[in-house]
């Protein structure tokens, strides 16, 4: 083959890598740029949610984080509380030599021997919540699990942003993991991991960190409607506009102020576990959407790798349902249907 030859081979090469990659780029601006149907949540939302939701008030989450985490924080007055489970509140030293932390430790009054338990990581966007809000789920986790648990209070963004987060979450862990520290007497085969919302995605962030860095044994991870990823590509990122409910412009700024100067194309997995490459040899998971959520897309999407690794997954999507339904509308058939499916799962993983 003659040098004209080879070269006119290669221009061509060339040539046609290059609209690959210009076709490439189009086809991902068209799927950026494609409209999709805005959800009105009045006509779709579920049935048995449909006249609490219509009550419920718009909600600007982020406009003033501080302002709004003062008007809803909650009073020690008005914390549920249970004759049979023993509540306190522990200073644990943080992970790696970063600050020392607040976590509330749970666990039944009446017990014998090494117990199951689990971390719950409550949600709030990274920037909101407090380990206090979750209290009354956490109470009927303990009767019904039998179990300890440990809720941190772990720094909020803008703050504090990643890795102040997930470093508190994991040190948290690597507590619980230490009878000779945490003096909770726990069985520490049987450690599971659980959250919602951002609680959720830092679930999924702990098991990543435990796994890669050989740490402690976790039995279980259970994110629910957890946020996983800071892209905002998806269609469901899109369709969710509703003042009501945890969306799309909230999604937006809230990874804003968690990632700070970090925000872009090399953001940690750590911080956004739908970055994750690899999802092999993570604990067997439950996880759980509502149809209406704002992160669905990004959800099915993660659960779905996570049976491609080889991860045992159960994955429960309920229609018509928005982000953190339950909780909202506690009442409704489908929210109680919800929360005693992932009590249950929960409770089974732990005390096998």
């Amino acid at each position: 083959m003659g040098k004209k030859t080879f070269f006119l081979r290669i221009g061509i090469l060339v040539l046609s890598l290059m609209i690959t990659a210009y076709s490439s780029q189009a086809l991902a601006s068209v799927t950026q740029d494609k409209k999709v149907e805005v959800y009105n949540f009045d006509n779709r939302i579920n049935s048995e949610l449909r006249e609490a939701f219509s009550g419920m008030p718009v909600l600007d989450y982020v406009k003033d984080v501080v302002a709004f985490r003062e008007a809803h924080k909650v009073s020690p007055t008005t914390l549920p509380t249970d004759d049979a489970v023993l509540v306190r509140e522990e200073t644990i030293s943080g992970y790696e030599g970063i600050p020392d932390l607040k976590v509330r430790t749970f666990q039944p009054k009446t017990r014998s021997g090494n117990l199951p338990a689990v971390l719950w990581i409550h949600g709030g966007g990274y920037i909101l919540g407090s380990a206090e809000a979750a209290e009354g789920l956490i109470l009927r986790i303990v009767k019904e699990g039998n179990c300890v648990v440990v809720a941190p209070n772990y720094r909020l963004a803008p703050e504090n942003t990643f890795p102040a987060a997930i470093d508190d979450c994991y040190a948290t862990l690597k507590w619980m993991a230490d009878n000779s520290k945490n003096n909770l007497m726990i069985n520490t085969e049987r450690i599971a991991v659980a959250g919602t919302s951002a609680g959720g995605g830092l679930t999924a962030a702990v098991a990543l960190k435990a796994r890669d860095e050989k740490g402690p044994s976790i039995c279980f991870e259970m994110p629910l409607y957890p946020m996983l990823d800071d892209r905002n590509v998806t269609a469901s990122s899109y369709q969710v506009t509703d003042g009501r409910v945890w969306n799309r412009e909230d999604n937006v700024k809230a990874w804003g102020m968690y990632l700070g100067n970090g925000n872009g194309k090399k953001v940690s997995p750590y911080a956004a576990p739908a970055r994750a490459t690899d999802l092999s040899g993570l604990p067997p998971t439950f996880i759980m959407i509502g149809e209406l959520d704002v992160f669905r897309d990004e959800v099915i999407d993660y659960a779905n790798r996570l049976m491609q690794a080889g991860v045992p997954t159960e994955l429960h999507i309920y229609p018509g349902c928005f982000h953190g339904f339950e909780i909202f509308i506690p009442q409704a058939e489908i929210s109680k249907k919800a929360k005693s499916e992932y009590i249950g799962a929960l409770t089974k993983a732990i005390n096998r």
